[in-house]
């Protein structure tokens, strides 16, 4: 008799990065139960693109929980009245969601003490982003140390580990990896605002950074394009 895998739960949100992420955790054994967040976000398109490549990967389980951030406002990506920059901005963009990362990982958290799991991955990257905080190496070791704190599990023996495997890796490395791990970047969605085909704008800070990450990584990009030019 074997034992059993260890169960792990990965944030995904549908996109380049956490779709690497789940495959990543597959490579190393786990039995991966995949959380996505509903929370009204202009691109809810990511959503449908989450289940596809959760079941493409071969996910245990896949949930998507509904919380709509769009009361709060305060982001383009919940707040149809704050345009999506299409160039360059200093400092941290309007894309940035507030605390949607504590939201997710406090989401996840719950689920992996339901599921006795001791494990989370996240997809956060500290080089090829746009600067929001939620996505730095001490952010994850300090929620990694209140999750430790906070949770039955925890004070019982049974830690959390907050796994960041992409925090330090240039968006080409990411691509790179995936690639080898047999990802398929054309099931993702990237863009901050997709249409409802998935079809990307080709100029948003996500497309960007992914558009360069494919070329950098010599890996055809087969990402769906509303304009062909967007792309090139």
């Amino acid at each position: 008799m074997t034992a059993a895998n260890p169960k792990a739960v990965i944030l995904l949100s549908g996109g380049l990065d956490s779709s690497t992420v789940l495959a990543i955790a597959k490579s190393q054994g786990y039995d991966c139960y995949c959380l996505s967040l509903d929370y009204h976000q202009r691109h809810n398109v990511e959503l449908q693109a989450a289940q596809r490549v959760a079941a493409a990967l071969g996910a245990a389980e896949h949930k998507t929980v509904q919380l709509d951030l769009s009361l709060f406002g305060g982001s383009a990506l919940t707040d149809n009245a704050i345009a999506v920059p299409e160039q360059e901005t200093q400092g941290i963009p309007v894309t940035y969601v507030p605390a949607r990362n504590t939201i997710m990982l406090s989401l996840s958290l719950a689920w992996a003490e339901v599921l006795q799991a001791r494990d989370i991955f996240i997809g956060v990257n500290a080089l090829d982003y746009s600067g929001y905080p939620d996505c730095r190496g001490e952010y994850v070791k300090a929620f990694q140390q209140m999750a430790n704190l906070a949770t039955k599990a925890a004070v019982e023996g049974q830690t959390i580990t907050v796994h960041a495997p992409l925090i330090d890796m240039t968006k080409a490395d990411i691509i790179r990896t995936g690639h080898a791990l047999g990802v398929d970047y054309g099931l993702t969605v990237s863009c901050y605002q997709a249409d409802g085909q998935g079809a990307a704008c080709g100029v948003c800070d996500s497309c960007r950074f992914r558009k360069a990450g494919f070329i950098q990584a010599g890996v055809a990009d087969p990402t769906l394009y509303r304009n062909a030019s967007s792309g090139e």
